[in-house]
C-alpha cells in the first residue's frame, strides 16, 4: 500500500515509535528514523527493519528540541529521497509535578519537544506535500490531548496544543491531497509509562504488576495496555485511501478512557 512512499517517524528509537515505523515499513514505505539512544541499539533497529521488510531505512539524530534541527530533518529527507510523503510526529518526553512545583526548565523542554517540534516539522513539510498533491501528517498526541490528569501541566498543555495544531493544519490543507490527524493513545507500556509504574510501586511499596494494574484501573476501562503495533495499524489506516477524507481529527486509541 505504501510502496514508493517515504516516511519520517520522530522518536522512533524506543517506545511507540518503532512499532509505528515497523508497520509503515511492512506496507512498503522507506523510512527515516529519529531519536536518542545507544548507537548500537539504534543501528540494530535500523538494519533490522530494512532487512525484514526490504525497504530503505536511514537514521537522523536531529534534536527535536531545536528548531533548526527539526527543519533540517525535513529538508535532509527530501534531499536524500527526493520527496517526503508521511510525517509522524511522535517524539515526546514527560515529567510530573504539581503546577506550583513544576520546574520552568521542564515546562520549556516538554513544550519544545512535544509541541513546537511538530509545528516546525509540519511547517517545513507542507510545501513539499502540497507540491506533490499527497501527504499524510499524523501527530501522536495522547488521551491527555483530550482530557487532563493532575501533575502533568506541561504534558497536558502540549498535547492539547498538538490536537489544536492538528485541526488548524487539517483545515489549511483540506482539498490539497494532504491530511493531518492526531492519534490519542491511552496507556501504552513504553519507557515513559514504565517509569510512572515504578514510581507508584516505590511510593506505595507494592509490586510492579500491582502498580500496572492500578494505573490501568484508574483510567483505562479495558484494563489492558495499548500496543505499539496497534498504534502502527492506526497510523497505517490514516495513510490509506480509506482515510482520504479524514482530516483534522483526533482519534482515541485508549480502551475507553475518554468515553467516560
Amino acid at each position: 500500500m505504501l510502496k514508493g512512499k517515504v516516511a519520517i517517524v520522530t522518536g522512533s528509537t524506543s517506545g511507540i515509535g518503532p512499532g509505528i515505523a515497523k508497520e509503515l515499513a511492512r506496507l512498503g514505505a522507506d523510512l527515516v528514523l529519529n531519536g536518542f539512544g545507544d548507537t548500537a541499539e539504534i543501528e540494530a533497529i535500523r538494519s533490522g527493519i530494512g532487512r525484514e521488510h526490504g525497504v530503505r531505512v536511514v537514521y537522523d539524530g536531529a534534536d527535536m528540541a531545536k528548531e533548526e534541527a527539526v527543519r533540517g530533518l525535513i529538508a535532509g529527507t527530501v534531499e536524500k529521497f527526493g520527496h517526503l510523503d508521511i510525517l509522524v510526529n511522535n517524539a515526546g518526553i514527560q515529567f510530573t509535578a504539581p503546577v506550583e512545583e513544576f520546574p520552568a526548565t521542564k515546562w520549556n523542554a516538554i513544550l519544545a519537544i512535544n509541541l513546537s517540534a511538530a509545528f516546525h516539522a509540519i511547517a517545513a513539510a507542507v510545501p513539499q506535500m502540497r507540491k506533490q498533491r499527497w501527504g499524510r501528517i499524523v501527530n501522536i498526541a495522547s488521551t491527555h490531548g483530550l482530557v487532563a490528569s493532575t501533575h502533568k501541566a506541561a504534558y497536558v498543555a502540549a498535547k492539547h496544543g498538538l490536537v489544536g495544531l492538528t485541526k488548524v493544519v487539517g483545515l489549511e490543507t483540506a482539498g490539497s491531497g494532504v491530511t493531518c490527524n492526531a492519534v490519542c493513545p491511552g496507556w501504552v507500556r513504553t519507557p515513559l509509562v514504565e517509569k510512572q509504574i515504578s514510581d507508584i510501586a516505590a511510593r506505595k511499596q507494592i509490586g510492579q504488576k500491582q502498580a500496572a494494574e492500578e494505573i490501568l484501573a484508574e483510567k483505562q476501562p479495558s484494563l489492558d495496555f495499548v500496543s505499539p503495533s496497534q498504534l502502527g495499524g492506526t497510523v497505517a489506516f490514516l495513510c490509506s485511501p480509506a482515510a482520504d477524507q479524514i482530516t483534522g481529527a483526533a482519534i482515541p486509541v485508549d480502551g475507553g478512557w475518554t468515553a467516560q
